[in-house]
């Protein structure tokens, strides 16, 4: 009986040790971390962003460019700049990321390696906690929409012109026809040629700071041309900003009379829960590589 009993009790440890060892995070073969430099000199812009990994042309090498401690938490846990709770010194170190990705990793496992990256090596201990904020719904205005449905998806990325975008006779980028967005000196621009209702959404929720779901009820894709300045959004986003303060006429249309006047569109404001991604601890310094 005893044997017996020491038997299944060793089953039940190799059980939970390899059920363990599955449930693990993927991790990167080897992952480099350096300060990133700095800008080549002062008003020239610098890139920011991640290329290669599963599903690219370079499955085998992730690497991400001018990445703060705040880009890092977004592209591991997948979540907009509104739902994460973080501190201010998160936005002001910049990295240089570059890792070997295990054969065979899906698409899937890059941001469990980049979360276990970060627990390894800035010490990241997070929670989730659900607040109430302000939520936006997209419906059309009175009247019809004034964009137009897309015509067939055609290539037109040979089209755009190389460098930064130029500005019209308004201080407005100019996006070429493959479409994107940017933001010059206060003035931003939309242009999307074939988005969807949804990704339009998404897309503005990005520029308001907060979630923004679609309640248009048109299904197909059309293409999209807005602009408008952004100084108001700034400057209600920054720590401690008063909003009777903000300038009346900043010099151009806002957000939601853009969208109202020139796509017929408006966001309906109304408080609800989200989910929040509250950071508890981040080291400043990674540990060496």
């Amino acid at each position: 009986m005893i044997r017996k009993c020491v038997s299944f009790l060793a089953l039940a440890f190799a059980w939970t040790g390899a059920y363990a060892q599955s449930a693990a995070k993927p991790e990167f073969e080897v992952a480099s971390i350096k300060p990133s430099p700095p800008p080549p000199s002062a008003g020239i812009g610098f890139a920011v962003g991640c290329r290669g990994g599963p599903g690219t042309n370079d499955p085998g090498l992730f690497i991400c460019e001018n990445y703060s401690h705040l880009n890092m938490v977004l592209h591991a846990y997948s979540v907009e700049y509104y739902q994460l709770s973080a501190p201010d010194w998160m936005l002001t170190t910049r990295f240089d990321l570059r890792a070997t990705v295990p054969e065979g990793a899906t698409k899937e496992q890059l941001p469990l390696m980049l979360q276990s990256l970060l627990a390894e090596r800035f010490k990241l201990k997070i929670h989730h906690e659900t607040r109430e904020i302000q939520r936006y719904e997209l419906r059309v205005a009175k009247g019809d929409p004034k964009f137009k449905e897309s015509a067939p998806a055609k290539d037109q990325s040979s089209l755009d012109p190389p460098g930064p975008p130029k500005r019209d006779k308004d201080g407005y980028p100019i996006i070429g026809p493959r479409g994107g967005m940017a933001i010059m000196y206060d003035k931003a621009r939309m242009r999307y040629p074939g988005v969807t209702m949804e990704r339009l959404a998404d897309l503005l929720s990005g520029q308001i700071h907060g979630p923004v779901t679609d309640m248009t009820g048109l299904s197909g894709k059309y293409d999209i041309d807005l602009y408008w300045n952004t100084v108001n959004i700034l400057r209600a986003s920054a720590p401690g900003a008063d909003p009777a303060a903000l300038p009346s006429d900043p010099g151009g249309p806002t957000l939601q009379p853009a969208l109202q006047d020139q796509l017929g569109l408006r966001l309906e404001s109304k408080k609800g829960p989200v989910d929040f991604l509250v950071v508890d601890h981040m080291e400043e310094v990674p540990t060496a590589n």
